[in-house]
């Protein structure tokens, strides 16, 4: 009897090929979009299902368990997995994988991006010029911030939070601090960072601070309307991590207050929407969750997910488990 799995919405065609060639046979959802949960439990209820591969916004919990009770594997499209109940699926003996390191790259070169785009208000010019308001060269136009010699500062030294530090250190001539609940000898050789035992001492320190910490309970509401007062005025803030790590209306009231000067976000609190007033501030930069948006790193992401479920259907331990 085959094995049968259900991706929850369409990936590039490599990942669905290498399922495809181990004889796998694979429904995808027909919408492209993400999937309401009574969509998701009504798809998954139609057949006997071994696996589903799942994204990021997908809620897999209890009641998805429940309407799917044959699955032995739950392989997410995605480097968290915050989106699963990882305790249940383990109570119930369902693994649980993740594709870590698929995105390292692609991540840490677009908080790159909206660094630049930010201190040197590319986003704001930008606008000012296509809507005829540009008259000519000035002295003063659209002044703003240079990286070199300024400190960064990073919260959580995982594999994106290194790569933004390598590529600021040693790219921008930068100098770097980070806080990790766990102190990492590694993080600091690759780039000469300074450890912080605490965040509020990366906060006060730094010139520009980037969120790289997973979302957990405890990192819920990490960035608080007291730890935003703890910044320098002059200092920006980057968030490429996840979007509930920031309180939002603690932060679009710090842009509007000037209690910074400005940040970046690629990912929101309330995601698809945005807090009150952001999208109105010229001091933000906003972009839709595309961090992972490169051919390479989405290819990568759906080559991992494929060989986690050919391995937990072939009785194997996945490459890439979680539980």
């Amino acid at each position: 009897m085959p094995k049968l799995v259900y991706i929850t919405r369409k990936i590039p065609e490599l990942g669905l090929r290498l399922l495809q060639e181990k004889g796998i046979e694979i429904d995808v959802s027909p919408k492209d979009r993400p999937l309401t949960k009574r969509e998701l439990i009504r798809a998954l209820q139609k057949k006997s299902y071994d696996g589903v591969l799942s994204l990021l916004t997908d809620t897999i919990d209890t009641d998805i368990f429940d309407a799917a009770p044959s699955i032995k594997i739950v392989a997410n499209y995605a480097v968290g997995f915050n989106n699963i109940d990882v305790a249940e699926a383990k109570k119930r003996g369902i693994t649980v994988t993740n594709t870590p390191g698929a995105l390292t790259e692609a991540v840490a070169e677009h908080t790159i991006a909206l660094m630049l785009s930010l201190v040197r208000r590319v986003v704001e010019s930008d606008v000012y010029l296509r809507t005829g308001k540009f008259k000519g060269w000035g002295p003063e136009l659209f002044l703003g911030d240079e990286l070199m010699g300024r400190t960064l500062g990073i919260l959580g030294a995982g594999r994106i939070g290194g790569r933004v530090s390598d590529i600021a250190k040693k790219g921008l001539g930068m100098s770097v601090i980070y806080y990790d609940v766990k102190r990492s000898e590694e993080f600091e050789k690759s780039c000469g960072a300074k450890f912080r035992q605490t965040p509020e001492e990366v906060l006060r320190e730094a010139d520009v601070v980037s969120i790289h910490v997973p979302l957990l309970p405890e990192t819920r509401h990490f960035i608080t309307q007291a730890r935003l007062a703890l910044m320098k005025k002059t200092a920006y803030l980057i968030n490429t991590s996840r979007g509930p790590v920031i309180d939002e209306d603690a932060l679009a009231g710090a842009l509007r207050a000037g209690v910074i000067r400005g940040a970046a976000l690629d990912v929101f609190e309330y995601e698809p929407k945005l807090a009150k007033g952001l999208a109105k501030l010229s001091n933000v930069v906003l972009t839709p969750h595309i961090a992972s948006a490169t051919t390479e790193a989405r290819l990568d992401m759906a080559r991992m997910a494929a060989e986690n479920i050919i391995a937990a259907l072939e009785g194997k331990t996945p490459p890439n488990l979680v539980s």
